[in-house]
């Protein structure tokens, strides 16, 4: 198709279908269209209103959300009652991706702050293409290692730079946009 045409034709991202949504999600890079195919009768697709919790810091972990539409506050709650927000997300981002493989409980509290639309993945999810689809389930979790892997060495690298580093600065504001 012609650039100039491309803009005209292109659908908004509420109009495109599931499996070519779930195909922008890092997680599933190495995912074929059929395992597209696949992922999108298995992932459950929910609408939350403004303000609406998802989940709560200390709740038992079972899998990843994704943000179709909308915004998410993933926050930790202060003893003295207040909250720190560690990352506001939009359409696109993910979230809880670590509890796909290992029933852990959540380190942090999730909401919504307006109308969202989300779609999770659950544990129980993988082991059933696990069962049906090994490779698809393989391929599946190469690209949950290499999101896990590349946030880690970023979480890494914040680390080791000095609290008052510009570049550190830089990096926090980025992570909350």
């Amino acid at each position: 198709m012609h650039p100039m045409w491309s803009n005209i034709f292109r659908k908004n991202p509420a109009e495109e279908s599931l499996a070519a949504f779930l195909g922008t999600v890092p997680v599933f890079c190495e995912a074929s269209k059929k395992d597209l195919i696949l992922l999108e009768t298995l992932v459950h697709v929910r609408h939350y209103r403004s303000q609406e919790t998802i989940f709560e810091e200390g709740d038992p972990g079972s899998g990843m959300f994704i943000i179709r539409s909308g915004r998410v506050s993933i926050f930790d709650r202060q003893t003295d009652h207040g909250e720190e927000e560690l990352a506001l997300l939009g359409p696109g981002d993910f979230f809880g991706e670590t509890t796909l493989t290992a029933a852990i409980p959540r380190i942090a509290s999730a909401r919504t702050l307006e109308p969202t639309e989300l779609v999770s993945f659950f544990r129980s999810d993988l082991q059933e293409i696990a069962q049906k689809k090994p490779m698809s389930a393989n391929r599946i979790l190469i690209g949950l290692a290499k999101v896990v892997s590349e946030r880690l060495v970023a979480v890494s690298r914040e680390l080791r730079m000095p609290k008052n580093s510009p570049e550190r600065a830089s990096s926090t504001a980025g992570q909350e946009e």
